[in-house]
């Protein structure tokens, strides 16, 4: 039969499981030290693990919490997605607010950088068309065709550039949200 300890220990582990092992490792000696201090001043392991919380819901505030630090530590696709991940299990109650929002930003987004892509491609196939040869069906002269063609293409590439710093700024705010969100309601009582 296991005691207090054991079992708040080893849900917390199953619950940060897929996580690095060497952040595993750290988060369960911290929380094993709590253990440690909480039976040196004479407390029971069970009221230890009371004090801790729920290990399900301490596994997601901590899995949010790493996930922020690696974002800013790295700022990779991987770590943004990890943010993502994060926030999200976190403010489980706040999906019905944040996701819709973040759904619609998101396909808007994307869209613009759909757009964008296309307007870009679509400006660099046409000026080598405009240097060479007369567009059917355009007034004016090559110049003012290789101009045109040139504005798609670098009215794209803005786009697709503004979408890409939307992006980071989007990632930023969901970052700060998670941690705000983390410490607001993640208060764990002191043991």
């Amino acid at each position: 039969m296991m005691n207090d300890r054991q079992l708040f220990l080893r849900r917390l582990a199953a619950g940060l499981k897929g996580m690095p092992k060497s952040n595993i490792a750290d988060i369960m000696a911290d929380y094993d030290a709590h253990f440690e201090a909480g039976n040196a001043a004479g407390r029971s392991e069970a009221d230890v693990a009371a004090a801790l919380g729920d290990p399900g819901r301490l596994a997601r505030e901590l899995r949010a919490e790493v996930g922020l630090r690696r974002w800013e530590d790295e700022r990779s696709m991987a770590a943004a997605l990890g943010v993502m991940v994060g926030v999200l299990g976190l403010a489980a109650l706040d999906l019905f607010i944040v996701l819709p929002l973040l759904v619609g930003v998101v396909a808007a987004l994307f869209s613009f950088f759909i757009v964008g892509v296309g307007m870009c491609l679509g400006g660099g196939v046409a000026l080598p068309f405009a240097l060479i040869t007369h567009f059917p069906g355009f007034a004016g002269d090559r110049l003012q065709a290789a101009l045109l063609s040139l504005g798609f293409l670098s009215g794209g590439a803005s786009v697709a550039a503004f979408c890409a710093l939307f992006t980071i700024g989007l990632i930023n705010l969901l970052a700060r949200y998670g941690r705000t969100h983390y410490r607001l309601i993640a208060a764990r009582p002191s043991i």
